[in-house]
């Protein structure tokens, strides 16, 4: 943020405040009129505008509306002479930042300057952090049309304002995290934090301080107070990710604090009461847990209340199309790249994959070949060869045990065919040479392998 247009109609001034304001490191366009001022508005796209309120022309008021009449956020500061500090004032009512009196100092003006850069920076960062809140809040980034998916949509909309403990289950990377922020982004805690926490990912003598927090001279580190997360939660939600990986010592703790609704420090004698709503989400089967001693049974139906399982993408196959979809056109901002999709023969391999690593995999699958395509368009040889591998059939063929070499001769001539097809973009005769078969001989093998033109 270092673009400044001075606009005034006194050319000595307009000299001055660029030259002092050039060897301070600023970017600096002059204009003598509000008029030359939009013109310069397209071409220099300053970050600043440094007008006099009276001007022959247009003046700074008439400037600052047609700016708001233009949507323009750029910040504006008014430079007044004595008898106009009235049209300052009221500058800023119509949505100047801040006003300088002529004459002034040059260090008057770079500190306005400093000080206008602050807090366009912090409004900068609050308008992220209310896009993200905005993003995380959308439905629209649990992308699914089919029936099992639009249930727990369903469940998770009629229950968010509810306080009540919810376990949200399924495999890694079925998007657990996703649910469990639309539920606190649908509610009235939505403006309150919403703080997760991997209770697998923190090791075991520290997650109790992490989740209580701590007095000073609680242990031989503790140089300061420290409120835990359950206390950098309070008005909101606090989601426990893989509560299944929490020892049972402190699990015994949760249970009070579900119960009791306070929250004791390591080395205080005194409870906090908090208002958090708790979320638990894991990928174990927590009734087995329980019943193998590994997990309090009191606490399971504890935080059991409402269950939430969100299914594998192998269950939901339906749901693929439309993240490969999202997904690419998604990278395509993010990578600034121009892929137009997938082949047919490139989609055709990601339906039929299994997903072990649900969504999460074929996120990171669709971004691999995105960067990695050579076309704008997403071919077989771009997928990672574990999901290629997957439906080879030749590969299938001798998983199963097959010996007969006709029939994996016959698995590989379809391999072939494909690629040829591929490469000479459907160009049977081409093909055919690629090949060095006879056309008519391709044509037979295309309609008795069934393969996709």
């Amino acid at each position: 943020m270092r673009r400044v247009l001075v606009v005034d109609d006194e050319e000595s001034l307009r000299l001055v405040v660029r030259s002092f304001l050039k060897r301070d490191g600023y970017e600096v366009e002059v204009a003598e009129s509000g008029e030359d001022a939009l013109r310069l508005l397209e071409t220099f796209g300053p970050d600043f505008i440094l007008t006099d309120v009276r001007m022959p022309k247009m003046g700074g008021l008439d400037l600052l509306s047609t700016l708001k009449a233009k949507g323009s956020i750029v910040t504006v500061i008014v430079m007044s002479a004595y008898g106009s500090v009235d049209l300052a004032i009221e500058a800023i009512k119509a949505g100047a930042y801040d006003y300088i009196q002529k004459p002034f100092k040059p260090e008057e003006l770079l500190l306005t300057l400093r000080k206008a850069e602050e807090r366009e920076t912090l409004r900068r960062e609050n308008r992220a952090l209310k896009e993200e809140m905005r993003d995380k809040a959308r439905f629209e980034d649990l992308l699914a049309k089919s029936a099992e998916m639009q249930a727990v949509f369903k469940t998770v909309a009629k229950v968010a304002d509810f306080k009540t403990t919810a376990l949200i289950t399924g495999e890694s990377g079925v998007g657990k995290e996703l649910i469990a922020r639309a539920l606190h982004f649908r509610s009235s805690r939505k403006n309150g934090p919403f703080v997760p926490v991997n209770c697998g990912a923190i090791p075991e003598n520290l997650l109790e301080s992490e989740l209580f927090g701590y007095r000073r001279g609680a242990f031989t580190d503790a140089h300061s107070d420290r409120a835990g997360l359950f206390e950098q939660a309070n008005g909101g939600t606090l989601l426990l990710d893989e509560i299944g990986e929490l020892p049972l010592s402190l699990q015994v703790k949760l249970l009070r604090v579900l119960q009791e609704e306070t929250v004791r420090r390591l080395g205080d004698s005194k409870d906090l009461k908090i208002d958090v709503r708790i979320l638990a989400a894991t990928h174990r089967d927590l009734a087995a847990e329980t019943a193998a001693g590994r997990f309090r049974e009191d606490l399971y139906y504890r935080i059991n209340v409402l269950t939430l399982r969100i299914p594998s993408l192998r269950e939901r196959k339906e749901d693929i199309p439309l993240l490969i979809d999202h997904f690419v056109a998604r990278n395509n901002v993010r990578l600034s790249t121009q892929i137009r999709g997938l082949n047919a023969d490139a989609r055709k391999l990601l339906l039929e994959y299994g997903w072990p690593g649900n969504v999460r995999e074929l996120e990171n699958t669709i971004e691999r070949a995105m960067v990695l395509a050579e076309a704008d368009v997403i071919t077989v040889e771009d997928l990672p060869e574990r999901i290629r591998e997957a439906h080879n059939p030749v590969q299938m063929q001798l998983a199963s045990g097959e010996l007969s070499i006709k029939k994996t001769a016959r698995a590989i001539e379809e391999i072939l065919i494909r690629r040829a097809l591929e490469k000479t973009k459907g160009n049977r005769t081409k093909a055919a040479e690629l090949l060095e078969i006879s056309h008519r001989a391709l044509l037979y093998k295309i309609k008795d392998y069934l393969v996709d033109l």
